[in-house]
């Protein structure tokens, strides 16, 4: 059966591919251009937050994703924001290492120094009464959310803790450094015990996060190189996923479909996977112009948006039916006999479904229109005032030197010098001309 429009992802259960967002809808930039390193749709999808290193945040409209408004609400680099799974409270860090509490309408009502160094991560427990935090000065703290009150201080790694979250049922927290002889450890928050550690990476792992089926963890990490885990067996990684050509900065899990994710580059790639599969099941190579801070899915699944340090939020969705993938972030993906389009040429086409554009014929397309040209033809009113007549040109032979040299030095064109021979005979008239040619007696004429 063929649906022009797409049903939300939660309607396709058996079919995870289809929640796999390649179309550009629209890029979003603050009129102060500035990286864009954290962001958050708000719990219902209404909005999306941006943190910025300017300290703003900006609301994006989530329909029509167009400016709405815009605060000043740090006075440092926003590094991270989550909000509780209440869904009542919005937690904000920054990198002077201090917290924010913010209520759904963006007033803040709370603020106070958690770590003395950036902070790079913000996670709450499953019930909401407590919240991890992760810095550059190599802790993760525990804090009691109502009373703002640091609980436990869990030490262990070796230098900068890049990422942390905490497990979607149980008390157990994952997080990645920046030390390559820790890079992921497993933690218990009621001890601060460390309770596992897992060598999967050679280099910083930048992002890591737990599924929602409680079993899995995904990371990414600066050797290219995205790993999936199962708790119930940390001897091994389930699955490698090899794609990005360079860093992978960012990663996040679909909402809806369990075995589906996405991850971000630092060469600006957003890639697409799915448990189980050996390659990407869908790419956008130039998604931004510098590396992928953050990756937000929409609450339904439908839309993807990307934070990058080229100073831009962009949106991304599904592919109707029908749909050919043809804008500038998927011409790697296109047929050859596409390459000579410009964006413009490929934003105009239109596109009937089950069949592809034709090949391209080149033609000169005039920008005024006019209503005298013939339908099918090639040819208007004003073709004729452009056309220029060509001259035929006959074949001539070379000029003899000698005859050259005499015509020059005869004077003006036309003229025989006076007392010669040949003066005499043009006298004479026509029959005494044409006897003195063919005889041969001009000098005038020896080389001809």
């Amino acid at each position: 059966m063929y649906i022009p429009d797409l049903q939300p992802p939660p309607s396709y259960e058996d079919n995870a591919i289809n929640a796999v967002t390649t179309r550009f809808v629209k890029a979003a930039t603050n009129k102060m251009r500035c990286p864009i390193f954290c962001m958050a749709w708000t719990p219902e999808g209404r909005r999306l937050v941006t943190g910025a290193s300017s300290g703003e945040f900006t609301l994006w409209n989530g329909l029509t994703f167009n400016f709405e408004t815009i605060l000043q609400a740090h006075d440092s680099p926003v590094r991270t924001m989550v909000w509780s799974h209440n869904d009542v409270w919005m937690v904000t860090a920054d990198h002077a290492g201090y917290v924010k509490y913010w209520q759904s309408n963006m007033n803040n009502v709370k603020m106070f120094l958690a770590h003395k160094e950036a902070i790079r991560g913000i996670s709450f427990s499953p019930n909401d009464s407590k919240f991890a935090t992760c810095s550059d000065d190599g802790t993760i703290r525990i804090w009691d959310f109502l009373r703002c009150q640091e609980e436990r201080i869990l030490r262990g790694h070796g230098a900068d803790v890049k990422c942390v979250h905490w497990h979607p049922q149980k008390g157990l927290i994952i997080s990645g450094s920046k030390d390559n002889q820790q890079p992921v450890k497993l933690w218990d928050p009621k001890t601060g015990q460390s309770l596992a550690t897992l060598h999967a990476h050679k280099s910083t792992v930048m992002d890591i996060k737990w599924n929602n089926n409680g079993n899995w963890l995904i990371t990414a990490s600066r050797d290219h190189l995205l790993k999936l885990f199962d708790i119930r067996n940390l001897s091994s990684e389930v699955q490698t996923f090899r794609g990005h050509k360079k860093e992978s900065s960012s990663v996040a899990w679909h909402p809806y479909h369990e075995g589906l994710f996405c991850s971000g580059g630092s060469d600006g790639a957003i890639l697409f996977w799915h448990v189980g599969a050996d390659k990407e099941v869908g790419a956008i190579e130039q998604a931004h112009d510098s590396i992928v801070w953050t990756l937000a899915w929409h609450p339904l699944g439908h839309i993807l948006c990307s934070g990058s340090n080229d100073h831009s939020s962009k949106f991304w969705t599904r592919n109707r039916p029908g749909d050919q993938m043809r804008d500038k972030y998927n011409l790697n993906t296109l047929p050859s006999n596409l390459a000579g389009f410009d964006d413009n040429e490929i934003d105009d086409l239109s596109v009937i479904p089950g069949m592809g554009p034709e090949d391209k014929v080149e033609t000169s397309i005039s920008a005024s229109h006019d209503s005298n040209i013939i339908p099918g033809l090639d040819i208007d009113s004003n073709e004729d005032k452009n056309k220029t007549i060509l001259k035929k040109v006959p074949y001539s032979k070379p000029i003899p030197k000698n005859f050259q040299a005499q015509w020059n030095h005869s004077g003006a064109p036309g003229e025989a010098i006076a007392g010669s021979q040949l003066s005499d005979a043009i006298k004479g008239g026509t029959e005494t001309l044409f006897k003195l040619i063919n005889s041969g007696a001009i000098e005038e004429l020896h080389d001809v």
